[in-house]
């Protein structure tokens, strides 16, 4: 293999991105209870999640994605991870959780590990509504961003659903940054990782 051709990722990247677990395969005929979509297939990432769940723990899982190695593999991981897992622990994960069992991610791919928690998450919310417990873990999972105004990760990436596109839309939707501004640089990465999922 030529010198100038390098692989970026660990071996464990590597493994889930050339052989991942657990992909969606419609002649399966997967028979799952909860479904959940996200990411802009404009920007080049989508994730579709879909779980068997029996008394609320994850019995199956299977997923599809358009995205790159880093989307690919980091959902690959969350998916054997999982497997078993009462959903209230699967709701918690978080991306650093799964690029720590990688062995790390390129700091410019940080923003791919994001699709497969979020759609997870929105499988298991999905599954709540259809059982008439909306809403149940919502914010269990939140964690505070600008401690000046208690403003957490959930407050931005709801204002991004809501068209927040930039730093000075989020300002003027959520505050952030308007006391002390330590909160910004934070803020700043995860408003892009929301857009790259929301974004039109």
């Amino acid at each position: 293999m030529s010198d100038t051709f390098q692989w970026l990722y660990s071996p464990i990247v590597k493994e889930h991105f050339t052989n991942p677990k657990n992909v969606f395969d419609p002649d399966e005929k997967f028979e799952g209870n909860a479904e959940g979509v996200v990411g802009n297939i404009k920007c080049g990432d989508q994730m579709m999640f879909m779980l068997k769940i029996q008394d609320d723990r994850i019995a199956d899982v299977r997923w599809k994605t358009y995205g790159c190695a880093s989307a690919i593999a980091s959902t690959s991981m969350l998916s054997e991870v999982i497997k078993g897992m009462p959903i209230r622990d699967a709701y918690s994960i978080k991306p650093s959780d799964i690029a720590k069992r990688l062995g790390g991610l390129p700091e410019n791919k940080i923003h791919c590990s994001v699709l497969g928690d979020k759609a997870l998450r929105a499988a298991i919310d999905g599954y709540l509504d259809k059982n008439g417990r909306s809403g149940e873990f919502k914010g269990e999972d939140a964690v505070v961003i600008c401690n000046c105004l208690n403003i957490t990760d959930k407050d931005i990436e709801q204002a991004v659903k809501d068209g927040a596109r930039n730093w000075e839309q989020l300002q003027a939707a959520t505050k952030i940054g308007t006391v002390c501004g330590g909160c910004k640089p934070r803020a700043e990465e995860l408003l892009h990782e929301f857009v790259h999922i929301y974004g039109d």
